[in-house]
């Protein structure tokens, strides 16, 4: 059987750092996604929130395959005629001076932690070596060694230290935490996730991202916030922060900035921000490549020519009342924003919602488990109405499982 080969293949030769789902994926299209045995599935997933405009899109896919016959990488040693016409694009489409390309995720946030410090210690004037940074309580923000310095996740953390210094985590969707740690005069900046999404689609309280930015100015504080999975579109809006009118000094971006098709990552930050960064101390020989610029335009063109916020918000919200009137006694919670959604399964198994997410996936959708208990479901937002009906129906056949399993 063709799975078991190539899953056999990558447990013999790859490292064991994941623990996917047990399907081999070999082609998509929009919504869709085909095994290797030509099954096909909804994807519900969506490379966490990396395909947000759909596997494949043609717009994004002839972009990219034209540029990538032209020139796809000079290093910024020197100049290319796409990057310019990218950065021109972005910063006028988000309303910021100035925006530093890089690839991933993780070296975006990677990039806000060191720009933060540098205009700590040349703009606000703390004391060299003295800035810290404020982040929140069960964060996910990458897997690199500064990252999982401040990760409360103890499996992110064991037997990888030493770890570094310079940061202090409180609880989410706490004002008033906030607003003591921000009498220490060495906070620099203050870095959140507008929905912290990996630890299961944690949706601050209305008002909650106001109030922090409001404090965070007033003490001279900058409001960093990593829109990597929320932004672009995924909760309804351009980014997660405009549901509540907030300007970040510093904007995260990555995934869905190239449809899926590349690692593109971006920070955007104003000149009295950015400026701090001089040539020679910071960059990357892949970051602002032709090839991504041409993607990353062509990526977010499609969200604004689809109305894939608008679709996001009017879905997402059908789709949560979808799943509250199914009243299931394993479904102890619904939560999201848009289609960035998650609902926690209330049962004495531990292996609950593994074993949910295999039996959706026998009824063709695809989902994955976040912190034992709690299944993401975050489907590109070009999802129509009628997929959406069809793939709720599949929740609800698929959730009997565990009315079995709790009989056994």
């Amino acid at each position: 059987m063709a799975t078991n080969y190539y899953i056999q293949l990558e447990e013999k030769h790859g490292a064991h750092n994941y623990h996917p789902l047990p399907v081999v994926l070999n082609k998509g299209q929009g919504v869709y996604v085909w095994d290797v045995e030509g099954k096909k599935y909804y994807d519900f997933l969506s490379g966490y929130s990396a395909v947000n405009q759909g596997h494949c899109h043609t717009k994004i896919v002839e972009a990219f395959t034209q540029q990538a016959q032209q020139l796809t990488l000079t290093s910024r040693a020197f100049y290319n005629d796409k990057l310019g016409e990218f950065e021109k694009y972005i910063t006028t489409l988000l309303g910021y001076d100035k925006v530093l390309p890089m690839n991933t995720g993780v070296e975006a946030v990677e990039t806000a932690i060191k720009l933060c410090r540098k205009w700590a210690y040349e703009i606000k004037g703390i004391l060299e070596n003295e800035a810290i940074i404020v982040v929140c309580d069960h964060n996910f923000h990458g897997r690199t060694s500064t990252v999982i310095s401040f990760s409360s996740d103890e499996n992110a953390l064991k037997n990888f230290g030493p770890y570094m210094g310079g940061f202090i985590s409180i609880p989410y969707n706490d004002v008033g935490a906030l607003e003591e740690v921000l009498q220490n005069k060495n906070v620099a900046g203050f870095l959140v996730e507008p929905i912290q999404g990996e630890a299961g689609v944690l949706v601050p309280d209305d008002g909650y991202l106001a109030a922090c930015k409001k404090l965070c100015a007033e003490k001279n504080v900058l409001f960093i916030a990593d829109e990597i999975q929320t932004g672009l579109c995924r909760t309804g809006k351009m980014l997660c922060c405009d549901h509540e009118k907030v300007r970040p000094d510093i904007v995260l971006l990555g995934k869905a900035l190239s449809g899926g098709m590349m690692p593109v990552s971006a920070v955007l930050a104003d000149d009295g921000i950015m400026m701090c960064i001089k040539p020679g101390q910071h960059g990357s020989t892949y970051g602002g490549n032709p090839l991504a610029a041409v993607t990353a335009i062509a990526s977010l063109e499609v969200l604004l020519q689809e109305n894939m916020a608008e679709n996001a918000l009017v879905l997402g919200e059908y789709f949560r009342q979808e799943l509250s009137a199914l009243q299931n006694e394993h479904v102890k919670l619904v939560r999201g924003k848009g289609l960035l959604n998650a609902i926690e399964i209330h049962s004495e198994d531990p292996e609950a919602a593994w074993k949910l997410c295999l039996e959706m996936k026998e009824r063709g959708l695809l989902a994955k488990p976040t912190h034992g208990d709690k299944i993401r479901f975050a489907p590109p937002l070009c999802i129509t109405k009628e997929q959406l009906k069809e793939c709720v129906e599949i929740i609800k056949q698929s959730l009997k499982v565990l009315d079995e399993s709790s009989n056994i």
